[in-house]
C-alpha cells in the first residue's frame, strides 16, 4: 500500500514540476506527447478511484502480475480509448489545467488507497483482485510512466518492485547486469536491445 502511495505521489510531483513547454514534446510512451501521457494518467487515477469503490465477491482471478494482458505487438494507437486520450489532451490547451486536474484526482486516488483494506476484493475489467494486488499493478504503471516523463527518476524501491512484477510477467529474471531502470525500459520495448523480445502490456 505504501509503495503505491509513494510511487504515485512522486509521479504527481514530477508532472507538477515539468515546464509547460515540455508538454508538447514526445514522451517515452510510443506515439504520445507528454500532454497525452498526462491525460492518460488522469484516466488512470480515475480508474483507481472507480475500482477501489467496486467491491467484489468470490476468489481472486488475477494478481499484480497477471492483471496485465500481454500483447503481440506495441499498441498502434488506433484503440478508441487511446485516440480519445489524444483528443482530450489537446482540448486542455493550458498545461496548467492538466497539472491541476491530475493533482486533483491523483491525490484523491492516493488517499483512497491509503484508506482501503488491502485484503478486500475489488472488481475491474471483468476480473477480481485484492486491493493489495490491484495497487501493486499500479506501482508498475506509475513507475513506467514516471520514466516516460524523462525527468527526475522514480524512487529506487518503486523501480525494484516494478522490475520484480515485470520479471514475473516475463516468467524469468532479466540479466543481473541490467539496472532496474534498464530492465523496465528494455523489458517493455521502450529501449531497443538486439535479440531481446520485449513485453507489451495492455
Amino acid at each position: 500500500m505504501s509503495l503505491f502511495a509513494r510511487s504515485w505521489s512522486d509521479l504527481l510531483a514530477a508532472v507538477d514540476n515539468l515546464p509547460d513547454a515540455v508538454f508538447a514534446e514526445p514522451s517515452g510512451c510510443a506515439r504520445w506527447l507528454i500532454r497525452d501521457l498526462v491525460c492518460h494518467l488522469v484516466i488512470d487515477a480515475q480508474d483507481v478511484l472507480i475500482t477501489l469503490a467496486t467491491p467484489a465477491a468470490g476468489e481472486p482471478t488475477r494478481d499484480a502480475a497477471t492483471y496485465w494482458n500481454m500483447l503481440d505487438a506495441q499498441p498502434s494507437g488506433d484503440d478508441p480509448l487511446d485516440a480519445l486520450t489524444v483528443r482530450l489532451a489537446g482540448a486542455y490547451g493550458d498545461p496548467g489545467l492538466q497539472k491541476f486536474h491530475l493533482d486533483d484526482v491523483g491525490e484523491a486516488a492516493v488517499r483512497a488507497a491509503e484508506l482501503a483494506d488491502p485484503d478486500a476484493l475489488i472488481a475491474t475489467r471483468g476480473e477480481i483482485l485484492t486491493v493489495r494486488d490491484f495497487l501493486g499493478a499500479y506501482v508498475l504503471e506509475a513507475t513506467l510512466h514516471h520514466l516516460d516523463l524523462r525527468t527526475t527518476p522514480p524512487w529506487p524501491e518503486g523501480l525494484a518492485r516494478s522490475r520484480a512484477i515485470l520479471e514475473s510477467i516475463a516468467g524469468k529474471p532479466f540479466p543481473a547486469s541490467w539496472s532496474d531502470t534498464d530492465a523496465l525500459l528494455i523489458g517493455t520495448g521502450r529501449r531497443a536491445m538486439p535479440g531481446f523480445r520485449p513485453i507489451y502490456l495492455g
